[in-house]
């Protein structure tokens, strides 16, 4: 059942209108993006859809296709982080709204209808799609028309503030301002995106994602771990980012933070040090990724796939059994590059192939997760989509 259908159904009326927002993968540039970072995500065809009215009772209501049951509500004067519905599965939704009138925007009541493709838990950025989607239904239709960056700055407060999980921009960035054909190349220190050309089909290349089926969630405070590490790092190295480190700056802060083991090895228990290795050197293997993409050299960029994997494995320690499996047989069956993809402890992983190749990964992957016991993984072929968007 459509978003449209599910609101006639539930509301005995048609909706105004009807908006869409995608999910997205991370090319390259993991646990960099509330860092000050480089990120290179693109939005995947994946999305989530909403039905949206205004109403007149001051309410906020919101029904979803993948939750049958009653409608979730909230009165706008209880529309508050501390409230029950910040807690609840529609607090994204009520979130978003909840951003749009801490920023000042007249927004009333409204009543949605929600229909989302984006498989939740797989690191595909289902949260930023719901409240990308409801950030821009809900503007549009109050008479706003806010740009792609203020309704992913609004989305990231709603998951901030409302919901409770730390997360960086990268997400909500990548689903409201995405374009088809190219990946995003967003400076989240500057604030600023550029779409780089990215063709895969034309390089004989498939992107496929892998959903290990591992369900992770970024508010059971690993991922605050990480970002509070980051930030310790931070303080400790007197710089206003990890971002104004370099790669050759890197043996320096690593000897600050009281490590003297450089090199491919695992930095022993200096947590500080692996952190802030891998936010270094990823951010360096983002720039190499452009330099290449803008060379027309897409085949190239392989290796660094790679390489930011096993730092988020070693360095960075958010990968799983199930993740590196992944990346592992992909890359044994013939992928160009793999790595995990999103914010980690579960979700999917991304892979580089030679089209002529892709069953044969496919087949690899479940194989080797057959004999592991791992629940059977899925995989399904991405290229890039537009970002928020309304339908109708």
């Amino acid at each position: 059942m459509s978003a449209a259908e599910l609101f006639a159904q539930k509301y005995s009326r048609q909706p105004d209108g009807v908006f869409s927002a995608p999910g997205r993968v991370n090319l390259i540039g993991e646990h960099t993006d509330y860092t000050g970072g480089l990120v290179l995500p693109f939005a995947i065809d994946a999305r989530a859809s909403m039905a949206a009215a205004r109403n007149d009772d001051s309410v906020v209501r919101v029904v979803s296709a993948q939750r049958p049951g009653p409608v979730a509500s909230v009165s706008l004067d209880q529309l508050t982080p501390d409230s029950p519905a910040a807690a609840s599965w529609a607090g994204y939704v009520f979130g978003a709204v909840w951003a749009l009138r801490e920023a000042g925007h007249p927004v009333s009541g409204f009543d949605l209808a929600l229909d989302s493709q984006v498989p939740s838990g797989a690191g595909l950025s289902s949260s930023a799609a719901v409240e990308c989607v409801t950030a821009l239904a809900v503007s549009r239709l109050s008479g706003l028309t806010l740009p792609a960056l203020e309704i992913a700055r609004l989305s990231q407060q709603a998951e901030n503030d409302f919901v409770g999980v730390p997360c960086g921009p990268m997400d909500q960035t990548a689903s409201a301002a995405s374009m088809a054909g190219s990946v995003l190349l967003f400076d989240t220190r500057a604030g600023t995106v550029e779409h780089i050309p990215f063709d895969p089909a034309a390089e004989g290349l498939t992107v496929l994602v892998i959903d290990t089926k591992v369900a992770h969630s970024l508010a059971d405070g690993e991922y605050a771990r990480r970002r509070g590490s980051c930030e310790q790092a931070t303080a400790i190295l007197g710089v206003g980012s990890l971002r104004e480190l370099s790669v050759a700056q890197l043996p320096a802060a690593l000897d600050t933070l009281g490590d003297d083991v450089l090199g491919d090895d695992v930095l022993g228990d200096d947590v500080l040090g692996r952190r802030v290795r891998h936010v270094v050197t990823e951010n360096d293997r983002v720039a190499q990724t452009v330099e290449l993409l803008r060379e027309g050299q897409l085949g190239k960029i392989g290796d660094l796939l790679v390489a930011s994997h096993r730092s988020l494995q070693h360095d960075y320690e958010v990968s799983c059994p199930e993740l590196d499996q992944a990346v592992d047989s992909a890359l044994a069956a013939g992928a160009v590059g793999a790595r995990m993809t999103g914010g980690g402890f579960g979700g999917s992983v991304i892979a580089l192939i030679p089209t002529e190749l892709v069953e044969s990964v496919i087949s690899q992957v479940k194989t080797d997760f057959d004999g592991r016991g791992f629940t059977p993984p899925m995989a399904r072929i991405v290229a890039p989509a537009d970002g928020a968007r309304r339908d109708r």
